[in-house]
């Protein structure tokens, strides 16, 4: 015990002896949070021994998040001059960034019981969220607690803390001992820099055992650790926030459902969603480009403007089927091709594109690459942003973004990426490469000339670059698909060519609702010059996780399918349903009934005015909310179950036409 003293003392008091009591204040506060929790909780956790074994996890997260924390100051005061606090006013600096720190502290506890008492969890993907919304998170404190009086006792209470230290004599310990030589603060600092790279390898939430009770798990985690793992992974685990049904029974619904299109499931006791999609009649192999657009509104086309933003594409309607009630499932790029590739509803938490384990899924590029077509992910952009490269490229689609294409190939760009005719150029020489090896192709591709800061190549249209804003942007993406059409007519692959114009999202999507409906109406229009596809309206509902299996659809093929997504071209008006949601709530619209499920297991029913997006409340209905949970929840466990697949050789069957 003495020599423990002696240690403890002789830490505290040289020169890195303020770092270590940082690291003691630290885990302190830690503990009193978690004991205060435990406190608040008393009643749901299980008092057992997992609570002993969470309390021991608990604090070895403490000990490797304040490693972390610790690690700067201690290498600055290592770094520092011997006679550096002689000086009066470095004191006085000294003083303060500890009166700073320990506000920092006690303000990140309370911010932890304030989550932890909406949401009854550490902070987790959520918690990164209100990064993204501040706004709306900061407003939304503002008027649910007294915030002056909250920060002014945190201030106090810091204020306090650190009289305390002062006047314990340490702070003088620590100036006197800065003289020390540099051989000492060297071997301090080297036992410094080794926790937290020790913490770093060993540490991992993933290494938490499963309690059986929940409470007992996030009791083991710590907070700021737990937020920067959710930040990393970028998840949020459906089963733990979100409203659940017994897994069987969620999957006999979504057997029902996948059924209504006319496929049929291989195997309707098999928890999967893989079934046979079949047609009479010959299979159509034309190519097919997907032009994808940046932002690209319902709210931008036709009559909704004049004069028009989109003169080529309002001409291009009257020659394609173009779909009038569509849908995004997200409000950014990231969701929209998900949803367009994947046919998956937006499960919680970020994108399957930017998740660990996102390789060799079940995407509509498997379904090409089955009938032979080469496949390609065409961006005008970096594409390792939002992590596109890595996705496409682990799903079986050639890369071709501005990393891949010489430097003289770019004539016009800014930070977001070439300009769209730089893009379509690149995307007619693979068109050109494609047809002369004789095999068909699929490309997907990434607009990016409609976002901030709404630059392009002067000239092109009758409205100024970036002083003119997004209406600016938009007409530039119109002038420039248009510009790609009248190219491309004149390839010798053009007739034998289906062109599809799609939105990944809308230009905004703040409302007054929840889930405002009408800021995820996209355009979806398939442009057929051969003749492939006859040119119409589709009044039915839909959403981006429909577009693959419609499209599949309407030429004919026969092929396995994992898809959630319905052939909207075959199911009846009452079955038509769209999903839309952002990074917490998700929701599922069909026959005017909106149904949102947010996290805490919290979900409300609305009805829904599609002309006008407004929403009014409903009682719950058992129905519509089991067919809801079990279209995100199946979504949700077959990725994280890696079941969600490209068909295996072992799972090929051959389809026989009846």
């Amino acid at each position: 015990m003495i020599i423990f003293r002696r240690l403890f003392s002789r830490l505290l008091c040289c020169r890195t002896g303020g770092v270590f009591l940082f690291a003691l204040i630290f885990v302190g506060i830690a503990q009193a949070v978690r004991l205060a929790l435990l406190c608040k909780e008393a009643g749901s956790v299980a008092w057992d021994t997992s609570l002993l074994a969470a309390l021991a996890w608990g604090l070895l997260f403490d000990i490797g998040t304040v490693s972390f924390f610790s690690l700067p100051l201690a290498i600055l005061l290592a770094a520092l001059p011997m006679h550096t606090f002689d000086k009066k006013w470095l004191q006085w600096m000294a003083h303060l960034a500890g009166f700073v720190i320990l506000n920092l502290l006690l303000f990140s506890a309370l911010a932890e019981w304030v989550f932890w008492e909406e949401f009854g969890a550490r902070f987790n993907f959520i918690a990164v969220d209100y990064l993204i919304y501040t706004t709306e998170v900061i407003g939304n404190i503002r008027e649910s607690y007294p915030l002056p009086l909250l920060l002014s006792t945190l201030t106090l209470s810091a204020l306090l803390l650190h009289l305390a230290i002062v006047q314990s004599g340490l702070p003088k310990q620590w100036f006197e001992a800065a003289a020390q030589p540099w051989p000492q603060r060297l071997r301090l600092t080297a036992v410094w820099l080794c926790i937290p790279l020790v913490a770093g390898i060993l540490l991992n939430e993933q290494l938490l055992p499963e309690f059986a009770n929940n409470y007992n798990r996030e009791l083991g985690k710590n907070g700021i650790w737990s937020f920067a793992a959710a930040f990393r992974h970028n998840e949020l685990d459906y089963r733990q926030f979100y409203t659940t049904i017994e897994s069987k029974k969620a999957y006999a619904q979504m057997g029902r459902e996948l059924e209504q299109d006319g496929s049929r499931l291989l195997d309707p006791a098999a928890q999967d969603t893989l079934r046979l999609v079949g047609k009479v009649g010959e299979e159509m192999l034309p190519n097919v480009i997907q032009i994808t657009v940046e932002s690209l509104s319902s709210s931008f086309l036709g009559a909704n403007n004049l004069p028009s933003l989109t003169p080529n594409l309002d001409a291009l309607a009257s020659q394609s089927l173009v779909f009038d009630n569509f849908y995004a499932t997200g409000t950014r790029t990231d969701r929209g091709m998900e949803a367009l590739a994947l046919s998956l509803p937006p499960t919680p938490g970020r994108s399957l594109i930017k998740r660990p384990k996102n390789e060799h899924l079940f995407t509509m590029g498997s379904v090409f690459r089955d009938k032979g077509y080469d496949t390609a992910f065409i961006y005008g952009g970096y594409g390792y942003f939002d992590n596109m490269n890595y996705f496409f490229g682990n799903n079986g689609y050639r890369i071709v973004d501005r990393t891949s294409v010489d430097p003289d190939d770019v004539t016009f760009a800014n930070a977001w990426g070439a300009s769209d005719e730089d893009l379509f150029r690149w995307t007619l020489r693979e068109a050109d490469a494609g047809h002369d090896t004789g095999k068909p192709f699929h490309f997907f591709v990434m607009t990016t000339s409609n976002h901030r800061p709404y630059t392009f190549p002067e000239g092109r249209i009758d409205l100024p670059s970036k002083t003119s804003g997004r209406n600016g942007a938009v007409k530039y993406t119109d002038y420039a698909i248009g510009q790609l059409i009248r190219e491309a007519s004149t390839r010798p692959w053009f007739k034998n060519t289906v062109f599809v114009i799609v939105a990944d999202h809308c230009a905004s999507s703040a409302g007054k609702s929840e889930l405002p409906v009408m800021k995820y109406h996209i355009p979806l229009f398939i442009y057929a010059p051969g003749g492939q596809i006859a040119p119409g309206r589709v009044k039915t509902l839909a959403s981006q996780i429909d577009f693959a299996p419609t499209l599949l659809g309407l030429l004919n093929w026969n092929y396995q399918s994992r898809f959630f997504g319905h052939d909207v071209m075959r199911i009846q008006e009452k079955d038509a349903h769209a999903f839309m949601g952002n990074y917490q709530k998700v929701g599922h619209l069909e026959q005017g009934v909106f149904t949102v499920l947010k996290p805490v297991r919290k979900l409300a029913s609305y009805l829904c005015n599609l002309d006008t997006g407004a929403l009014v409340s409903l009682p719950e209905n058992t129905r519509t909310i089991e067919e809801t949970v079990s279209y995100y929840q199946v979504a949700s466990d077959m990725f994280r179950d890696g079941t969600y697949l490209e068909i295996s050789s072992s799972e090929r069957v051959t389809y026989i036409n009846k």
